[in-house]
C-alpha cells in the first residue's frame, strides 16, 4: 500500500470523507487523493516524496507561488509579536487602505476569514440595507456554503429554489432565485416578476467553480442596470477572480462597478483571509454603526493581513500581470494545440491568471454548456497527467491558475507532458 493511499484510509477513520473540503477527496475524478507535506515555487511534494507541478495554488491565493520569501519574511516578522489579539491592530488599517486603493469601488471594507464569510455577510448586509429578502444568483455560481446559497434552480424561471443540500430548510431555499448565468432574457424577466421583493443579485463575473466560465459584457450591463431600476443591491463575488484577472478585479475588466464586493484567496497570500467592500452608506448600516450584525474572533488577524499585505504590494510590480496572462495564455494555447494534434475535442480559455480546460469543441458560456463536456475524458488526462507530474484541479468543473513562478520551462514541461496525456486518450 502506498503511504498516500494509508493516509486516505486512516484519515478516513477521523475525518468524513477524509478531507476537510470535499473535492480534495477525489471522488469526480477517482483514485487516491495525494496528501501534500512541503512546497516551493510552483511546485509541491506528496507524502512520497514525488514532485507535482501545481495548477491550483491553494485553489488560487499562491498567485506568486508558495512560499515566496518576501511573503515568508512578512509572516516570520508578526509572528514573535503574537498570533492572535481579538482586538485591532495597524495593519488591519493598512490592508483596507490598500484594499480601497486597488479596488475603487470599494469605499469601506470589512475582514473576515472566509470567502463564506464574505458572501453570507454581504448578502445580509444586502438584505439589511434594502429591507427585503429575495436573492437572485445564477446556476454554476458557487458562493460558499451559507444556507441560502446552496440552492439550485426551480422546475421553470419563476418557481422557488431547491435546496442542493441537506439540511437546507425549504423556506431558506424560497427566498432564492436561480437564473442561468449570461442569460440576459431571463434575469429581466425575473425582474419584472419579483423586483421590489429583491434585495440582491451576487454573481461570480469571472466564474471558476463550473469551470471557468467568463460573464459577457451585456449580461453584466444588464445586472447593473436592473438593479438601479429596481434599488437592488450588487454584489460581485471576487473571491476566486479578485486580484486574479487583473489588478482592480474583474470589475476592472468589465469597467463595472458592484455596490458590494467580496474578496478572498489572494488577499490572504495563503493564510485563511477574506472580506466584503463596498458603497459607504451600505456598509454604515453594520454593526457597531448599523442593525445588520457581523462578527469574527480572527478577523483581521495579524499573521493573515501580514501576508496578504504583503502579497497585495508585490502584485503591484509593473508588469505582473501582462507577465502572468502572458505565460496563462502559452499554457492554454499550448494545450490546445497538443489536443488537437491528437484529434481530441477540446478548449481551453484565460483570463489574467486563471484558465479553463474543456473536454468540448466550444469554450462553454453556461452551466448547461459545461455539463456537455466528456468527464470520462477529463479524468483519464487528469490521471495521465497526475502520473506525469502535473497536478490540475481533480475535477472537471473547476477552474486552475497560474502563479508567477511557472517560469517557460514549467509550462513547456507541462505542454510536453500533456502531448503523452492527449496522445493516450487518441488511442
Amino acid at each position: 500500500m502506498s503511504k498516500n493511499q494509508a493516509l486516505f484510509e486512516r484519515a478516513q477513520r477521523t475525518i468524513p470523507g477524509g478531507v476537510n473540503s470535499p473535492v480534495r477527496a477525489f471522488r469526480s475524478v477517482g483514485g487516491t487523493p495525494r496528501f501534500i507535506e512541503r512546497a516551493q515555487g510552483a511546485y509541491f511534494w506528496d507524502a512520497e516524496g514525488k514532485r507535482y507541478i501545481d495548477y491550483i495554488g491553494s485553489w488560487g491565493p499562491m498567485i506568486l507561488g508558495h512560499v515566496h520569501p518576501e511573503v515568508l519574511d512578512a509572516v516570520q516578522r508578526v509572528l514573535a509579536n503574537g498570533f492572535s489579539f481579538g482586538a485591532p491592530t495597524e495593519a488591519e488599517i493598512e490592508i483596507a487602505e490598500e484594499i480601497c486603493k486597488l479596488v475603487p469601488s470599494i469605499e469601506q471594507v470589512r475582514m473576515v476569514s472566509s470567502g463564506t464569510e464574505a458572501t453570507m455577510s454581504a448578502l445580509r448586509l444586502a438584505r439589511g440595507f434594502t429591507d427585503r429578502s429575495r436573492i437572485i444568483k445564477f446556476e454554476g455560481c458557487y458562493h460558499g456554503h451559507a444556507d441560502s446559497l446552496l440552492v439550485k434552480a426551480g422546475s421553470g424561471l419563476l418557481t422557488f429554489g431547491n435546496p442542493t443540500s441537506a439540511g437546507v430548510p425549504a423556506d431558506i431555499a424560497k427566498h432564492t432565485t436561480v437564473l442561468e448565468y449570461n442569460n440576459v432574457e431571463q434575469l429581466n424577466e425575473a425582474f419584472k416578476a419579483f423586483g421590489p421583493e429583491i434585495a440582491s443579485v451576487i454573481v461570480e463575473p469571472v466564474a471558476g467553480n463550473m469551470n471557468l466560465v467568463r460573464a459577457t459584457p451585456e449580461f453584466l450591463d444588464a445586472l447593473r442596470e436592473r438593479c438601479n431600476e429596481y434599488g437592488a443591491v450588487l454584489i460581485f463575488d471576487e473571491v476566486m477572480c479578485g486580484f486574479r484577472v487583473a489588478l482592480g478585479g474583474a470589475q476592472q475588466v468589465y469597467g463595472i462597478k458592484p455596490d458590494l464586493t467580496c474578496l478572498g484567496k489572494v488577499i490572504g497570500g495563503g493564510m485563511p483571509a477574506a472580506a466584503f467592500g463596498g458603497r459607504r452608506d451600505i456598509m454604515a448600516h453594520l454593526a457597531p454603526l448599523g442593525g445588520v450584525y457581523q462578527a469574527g474572533t480572527l478577523s483581521g488577524n495579524p499573521i493573515a493581513v501580514a501576508a496578504g499585505l504583503k502579497t497585495l504590494k508585490l502584485i503591484q510590480r509593473p508588469g505582473f500581470y501582462d507577465d502572468l496572462a502572458k505565460q496563462t495564455r502559452k499554457l492554454v494555447d499550448g494545450l490546445t494545440r497538443a489536443a488537437r494534434d491528437a484529434k481530441v475535442p477540446f478548449s481551453a480559455d484565460s483570463i489574467g491568471g486563471m484558465f479553463g480546460l474543456y473536454f468540448m469543441d466550444q469554450v462553454p458560456g453556461s452551466f448547461a454548456q459545461i455539463q456537455q463536456g466528456d468527464t470520462k475524458r477529463f479524468n483519464a488526462f487528469f490521471h495521465a497527467m497526475l502520473d506525469a507530474g502535473v497536478y490540475f484541479a481533480p475535477s472537471a468543473f473547476e477552474a486552475g491558475f497560474v502563479s508567477s513562478a511557472h517560469d517557460d520551462a514549467i509550462v513547456d514541461a507541462t505542454i510536453d507532458a500533456a502531448r503523452g496525456a492527449f496522445a493516450s486518450l487518441a488511442a
